[in-house]
């Protein structure tokens, strides 16, 4: 198993890697809509978290050695349901290739974010 870390992405805020590969597969840790910049959420509303959440994916998956085209599961979590239709509205610009996907409301996600996206993809 293989870690995977870049600065082009938030680092971990707790005991996580940003990123796994096993086999031919890479697994991501959740993301959050963080600034790798400043390490703080990024402002505005779904729409401008879910770009943030994705642009962090898609540097963890470079670094990985993969990219957005090659994800073939995503789990996605919102804070509230009611921002579904603007949340899909960016993850459908972002994953052309509609990999399988869940997406769930979860109650509360860290610092108060709006959208959590985990993805696994091949390598």
């Amino acid at each position: 198993m293989k870690t995977v870390y870049t600065d082009a992405a938030p680092a971990a805020i707790g005991p996580y890697s940003q990123a796994v590969i096993t086999g031919s597969l890479l697994f991501t840790s959740g993301q959050i809509p963080l600034s790798p910049a400043t390490g703080e959420v990024v402002p505005g509303g779904i729409k401008e978290q879910t770009a943030q959440v994705i642009e962090n994916l898609k540097a963890v998956l470079t670094e990985g050695g993969s990219g957005i085209e090659r994800v073939v599961k995503s789990l996605c979590f919102l804070a509230d349901m009611n921002d579904f239709a603007d949340f899909n509205e960016v993850y459908a610009a972002a994953f052309t290739g509609k990999p399988a996907r869940s997406c769930v409301a979860a109650k509360a996600l860290p610092r108060g974010v709006l959208v959590e996206i985990e993805v696994i993809a091949e390598v």
